[in-house]
């Protein structure tokens, strides 16, 4: 998805005709007619329940509508590729969902520090880019001030909030994404370098799968990791590139 350069100060996704149309089937079925990259239809069954069942039932109905909606919506982030890979011409680049996988991998098998909450850090790397399901991947490259992109992300994660219905989830996906964005946490900081980490990564495979030379992504990150796992697995991986790139030159 690519994000110009400019940006509207109007929302970037409404829970309104123009984006979202939202008709109610028979039996409890919700059909959603999106727009852009959305999915053209889904049904739900609530599995329960009936348009004159009681309290709770119509709860669980609501709730399950909510939740497929959200889930709709954060199919953009396996179909929208990372744009600084495709700016450099690589064909089949990963998305946004590639991405937050292994970063959540790599939360899941770092080893145990003091004071860490692994589960968190898992629960972290799979919001961090959650926003862009809305907005894109926004890159340096795109000319928008690091204010400016917040801003824009924030809107539509509380769109994306909205759409789930709100509640003790959506207030946790808030506060997460809050949290790395804020670099407020100890967890914060380990899963920055994890998205560091898995950039560079990517572009190691991309440089052996392409024949191309990526220097810019190491270089960009070089001297900014602020743990002692971040700099060890980012050590590791500029030395197999190093390497590699010696049996290139011999």
């Amino acid at each position: 998805m690519a994000v110009k350069s400019t940006f509207s100060s109007a929302p970037l996704f409404r829970l309104q005709r123009s984006v979202l149309h939202f008709s109610r089937l028979s039996g409890n079925s919700l059909k959603l007619n999106g727009k852009g990259n959305s999915p053209s239809s889904v049904g739900v069954r609530a599995g329960v329940g009936s348009p004159s069942s009681d309290g709770p039932a119509l709860k669980e109905s609501t709730d399950a509508a909510s939740a497929i909606d959200f889930l709709t919506l954060c199919h953009r982030l396996k179909t929208t590729k990372r744009k600084g890979w495709v700016n450099h011409g690589i064909k089949g680049a990963e998305s946004i969902a590639d991405h937050m996988y292994r970063m959540a991998l790599m939360a899941l098998i770092a080893g145990d520090l003091p004071n860490v909450n692994r589960e968190r850090c898992i629960k972290i790397a799979i919001v961090h880019d959650i926003a862009e399901a809305i907005v894109g991947d926004i890159t340096p490259s795109d000319g928008v001030p690091k204010a400016e992109k917040s801003r824009l992300e924030q809107s539509a994660l509380n769109e994306m909030c909205e759409i789930l219905g709100g509640g003790i989830r959506a207030d946790e996906i808030k506060e997460l994404w809050a949290e790395y964005e804020n670099n407020s946490s100890t967890e914060a900081s380990l899963v920055k370098d994890f998205d560091k980490v898995e950039m560079i990564l990517q572009a190691l495979e991309y440089e052996m799968a392409h024949g191309k030379v990526l220097d810019e992504f190491f270089i960009s990150t070089a001297g900014k990791f602020q743990t002692d796992v971040g700099r060890s697995w980012a050590s590791e991986v500029t030395s197999r590139r190093n390497k590699r790139l010696r049996e290139l030159d011999s």
